[in-house]
């Protein structure tokens, strides 16, 4: 235990002082008593009490004000003290991907209706923001408690080419940050890197090559947790942008936990997607899209769970695998039972006050119930 104020603690040295005097004070009434020609007299007026009993409200009194000192030199011990959501943003993937249908019908479709599920099951105190992301990412709906506007805009996710995890993770601490003063916005300075061999990279004809940045110091991560959290669903692979690893390292240095669900099989099917879903074209006709195999075999058109994996153990939060929409389901029902802990000092003055006030009151009830006079 420490203590925030402990000079504080010198008025402990007030608790044996008084007690002295009251040890005087008695004393001091038994020589100058006066004599009676009828103590028996006086024994008889007077109520039979227990020797020990006078001095116990005394002593409770005395307690009380010790308790008082502590409570203010704020006493304080580290323990591990739970961690809630009180705002959970939602990053869904709605790369052309998730037109698969090795997931009964598609991915984007069992994803949809797991979100809406999730969203259906949280309380009205819980606030909950969108970020969709395939080729760029945005803030579809801020943290909110409305559900039927965020039900509204996962009812309208359309798809589009490409998957910027890292994007995605950035504009997610950008929503939070709108919310939570004490969480920085992302740094979205030199952040236009690309994956090789994805669309968009060098070499990738379906795209610009922007620049590839040396990353940078990875940051250390924040000493507090922030009480929102990061659900990123994806079916897939970074292809362009800030890689996750660099996002996660700046979640973690702002205290935001991310909590990836990779989706889906690791052999993608068919893709059909909805009218409605077709929201870039890209897998809208025979012949057009992109196979997702780049260089060296990689394909990313199945997670990433490496990279998932590291983001979750960067940020403090856990990765989750989902091959169907029944698991999916499961994933998203057991993230509110989630709780993390994380080590503070605790504050403990309230705690001694609450006592130190009890005691007084107890002191002062046997006082006024033990009173050796007759009422």
């Amino acid at each position: 235990m420490s203590f925030g104020l402990p000079y504080v603690l010198m008025a402990l040295l007030a608790v044996p002082l008084l007690v002295g005097v009251y040890w005087w004070q008695l004393r001091r009434r038994r020589r100058q008593a006066v004599a009676f020609s009828s103590m028996a007299l006086i024994r008889s007026a007077l109520p039979r009490q227990r020797t020990w009993r006078r001095h116990v409200p005394i002593g409770l009194v005395l307690a009380s004000l010790a308790l008082l000192a502590v409570a203010g030199s704020r006493p304080q011990v580290r323990a591990e003290v739970p961690v809630s959501s009180s705002a959970v943003i939602l990053a869904v993937d709605v790369s052309g991907s998730m037109c698969a249908t090795d997931v009964t019908p598609n991915r984007l479709a069992a994803a949809q209706d797991a979100v809406r599920t999730f969203i259906d099951k949280q309380d009205d105190r819980t606030r909950i923001g969108l970020v969709v992301f395939s080729g760029f990412a945005q803030v579809a709906v801020a943290p909110t408690t409305d559900h039927t506007e965020l039900r509204k805009a996962v009812d309208g996710l359309t798809t589009g080419r490409g998957t910027t995890i890292g994007a995605a993770i950035l504009k997610s601490i950008d929503a939070i940050a709108e919310i939570n003063p004490d969480v920085a916005p992302a740094d979205t300075s030199g952040t236009t890197g690309t994956v090789p061999g994805a669309p968009g990279a060098p070499g990738d004809p379906s795209g610009p090559a922007p620049g590839n940045p040396s990353p940078g110091t990875p940051a250390p991560r924040s000493a507090r947790t922030a009480p929102e959290i990061v659900v990123l669903l994806t079916d897939g692979a970074n292809t362009r942008g800030v890689t996750p690893q660099e996002a996660a390292e700046q979640a973690a240095a702002r205290g935001v936990r991310v909590y990836p669900i990779g989706f889906g099989t690791t052999e993608p099917t068919q893709m059909v997607c909805t009218r409605d879903q077709l929201g870039g074209g890209l897998y809208d006709g025979p012949g057009q899209g992109f196979s997702g195999i780049g260089p060296g075999g990689r394909n990313f058109l199945v997670v990433d769970e490496a990279a998932l994996r590291e983001v979750a153990t960067t940020t403090g939060g856990e990765y989750f695998a989902a091959s169907d929409a029944g698991q999916l389901q499961g994933v998203l029902a057991d993230l509110p039972k989630h709780v993390d802990t994380e080590l503070q000092q605790v504050d403990l003055s309230v705690g001694f006050a609450a006592v130190a006030a009890l005691v007084l009151l107890a002191g002062l009830a046997l006082g006024v119930r033990w009173a050796p006079y007759p009422s």
